[in-house]
């Protein structure tokens, strides 16, 4: 098991842990939770040693394989199923030792290598590794690509799957989710659940988990504390410490009764759709889940929208192609005030590029977009943290925006996006990729939108900003179109959904569980070629073991007869040798010259020639024989 004693964990002048005393035992999957920088990479490092603790104890078992996801990938010639098997290191080092056992013809080693990789499923490993890539949203041509072709995103992925093979007795993933699209969120998701090593995961996804881990390993104010149960559990138990602060519970009783008015208001229309009954059993969900972010450092809404046209947006027609690939073809569209949409389908369907013709971005192959007058745009994409100023601050940011407005209105809106005191003068250059999210948000929020175009506005937000966010675009009254792999952000704020596929653009009768239930159909209706590579690769297996095992009797039957030559040589060179040496000893003597017989001379020295000659060729022959059972090789 993994144990800390007594740990305290120090980063440069500043302690991220005190005092912890933590048992993780085998098989346990362990979501570590905790504000950004409370310390969640440290004990990443501490695990893979990489970190020591500044007092106390951290053991993990030194016979464990400890696998984590590579935060580099180099431009690589390597098809990506290679660099996928590449994680499993034992496989590897097997393979290799095989083709080197097999260059040098050694039957037995072959033999044993073939056993051990049965052993560790060697045989199945490209069929998995291709299931692994499959998973995680790679189709199966490009399983054969080389990773130099991939974009940064992908490689990550490839990353991932690499982790996920190596059949690790510890598993440490950091945000894994953060690359992923839904469909490969719910596929990890369910892959995780069924791992039977230990996990220990950051996310800020509380669907995910809630889906794949048994415990929650949370850092708050420097003390790691873990609980029994998934994060929703957590939640609970948080929140019942909370509410026994009196202060903590009056503010409590605020958010929960500001939620139960908004509810109130919104229920008048949660009869219009199925997905907007989901969204009033989330948003009623909400109320208990406040009680356990009662202390966050977010605090913000979105202002009243300026009034809206009504047609906000439409789309005529209209058709976008990257090359020869037409990725949407002749959609129509239109989106009325009050819209709030959620976006669903596979990756690569078109989503994101639906996204950019909303937002004006992308201009389409054909067909026609047209806006309405008086229309305002709030889009949000992660490209758009690159076109932040790195050299300005927060505060410079809006002053650019909004120069007659007072500073400290100023300072006191980014407030509600934790950029408080200092931090809002700071340069943007070295902030996170979580901090600069919050910036573009705050800006966003800023120009009062009445339509807000949101293509994965959760990447790098922590839980806190995510719930924040989440309470921020449920009371949002303006319109709505968004991307996300956060199935709480997409139950509780849209009100219809849209599945992108195939081309097409179409309503999806349903919430958010009725699409996970589309994706599962979907991938079992693919499931027919991974079973034929399956099925492929256990033929393989038995093939090679029949090939194996033939070719071991061919060898035997060749060595046989040597084997035995061999060993009548070996005693008849013993017996030469011994009778050899008697009568050298006896010719060295100078005492059998005293009394010479010449006949006696005679005979003994044309044995000793004929015994010298007999283990000469004998000799010769051995040396032969074993030649040509190296080229036989082992049976």
């Amino acid at each position: 098991m993994i144990q800390f004693r007594n740990l305290t964990l120090v980063r440069g002048v500043r302690e991220l842990i005190a005092d912890a005393s933590v048992q993780i035992h085998p098989g346990w999957r362990v979501g570590l939770t905790g504000a950004n920088g409370s310390g969640k990479s440290s004990v990443f490092a501490l695990l893979r040693g990489e970190l020591q603790a500044e007092r106390g104890d951290c053991d993990v078992p030194v016979t464990w394989r400890i696998a984590s996801v590579a935060q580099e990938t180099p431009a690589l010639d390597t098809a990506a199923i290679d660099y996928v098997l590449d994680g499993d290191t034992e496989l590897r080092t097997l393979e290799g030792e095989l083709a080197d056992a097999e260059t040098a013809h050694a039957g037995e080693t072959i033999a044993e290598l073939h056993v051990r990789l049965d052993d560790i499923g060697g045989y199945s490993a490209r069929a998995r590794a291709a299931a692994l890539l499959a998973g995680l949203g790679f189709g199966d041509s490009e399983i054969e690509r080389p990773v130099r072709e991939f974009s940064g995103g992908w490689r990550m992925r490839l990353n991932l799957a690499q982790a996920l093979i190596s059949r690790a007795d510890l598993l440490l993933l950091d945000e894994p989710t953060n690359h992923l699209d839904l469909d490969a969120v719910v596929w990890l998701e369910q892959w995780l659940s069924g791992f039977k090593g230990t996990l220990v995961v950051v996310s800020h996804d509380r669907d995910f988990l809630d889906g794949c881990v048994t415990h929650i390993a949370n850092i708050q104010s420097a003390k790691l504390t873990l609980y029994t149960g998934n994060y929703s559990a957590f939640e609970d138990a948080r929140a019942a410490q909370l509410a026994a602060q009196q202060a903590t519970y009056e503010k409590q009783t605020r958010v929960i009764a500001h939620m139960e008015s908004f509810v109130a208001r919104f229920r008048a229309k949660a009869t219009k759709a199925k997905q907007a009954q989901s969204r009033l059993k989330a948003l009623a969900r909400m109320e208990r889940i406040a009680a356990a972010h009662v202390d966050t450092p977010f605090e913000f809404s979105f202002p009243q929208p300026e009034r809206s046209p009504n047609t906000l947006i439409y789309l005529n027609k209209i058709s976008v192609s990257y090359g020869e690939r037409a990725v949407l073809r002749d959609i129509e569209m239109t989106l009325a005030p009050g819209a709030r949409i959620g976006l669903l389908g596979p990756n690569g369907a078109g989503k994101s590029t639906l996204i950019k013709l909303l937002a004006g971005e992308l201009q389409p192959s054909s067909g026609q977009r047209s806006e309405g007058r008086g229309l305002v745009i709030g889009y949000f994409a992660q490209h758009q943290l690159e076109q932040l100023r790195p050299d300005e601050s927060p505060l410079q940011h809006l002053l650019r925006l909004e120069p007659q407005t007072r500073e400290q209105d100023l300072r006191d809106y980014l407030g509600g996006f934790d950029f408080r005191g200092s931090m809002a003068d700071r340069p943007v250059a070295p902030f996170s990729g979580g901090e600069k999210s919050r910036l573009a948000l705050a800006l966003l929020v800023r120009r009062k939108p009445n339509l807000l175009l949101l293509d994965e506005p959760t990447n790098h937000l922590d839980l806190e900003m995510r719930q924040a966010l989440t309470a921020a675009l449920a009371e949002y009254e303006g319109s709505m179109v968004l991307v996300s792999h956060d199935r709480a952000l997409l139950r509780t704020v849209c009100d219809d959904f849209r599945l992108v596929f195939d081309g097409k653009v179409e309503e999806f009768d349903g919430a958010i569980e009725d699409y996970i239930t589309w994706l599962a159909a979907r991938r079992a209706a693919n499931a027919s070629g991974s079973n034929t590579a399956v099925t492929q690769d256990k033929a393989a297996r038995r093939e090679a073991r029949e090939s194996a095992a033939a070719d071991r009797q061919v060898r035997l039957a060749a060595r046989r007869p040597l084997l035995r030559e061999v060993e009548k040589l070996e005693k008849d060179l013993a017996r030469w040798q011994q009778e050899k040496q008697q009568i050298d000893t006896q010719l060295a003597d100078p005492a059998f010259y005293a009394s010479p017989d010449p006949s006696r001379l005679r005979t003994l020295t044309v044995k000793q020639q004929q015994l010298a000659g007999d283990i000469d060729a004998a000799e010769h022959r051995w040396l032969e024989i074993h030649a040509e059972l190296e080229s036989i090789g082992e049976a």
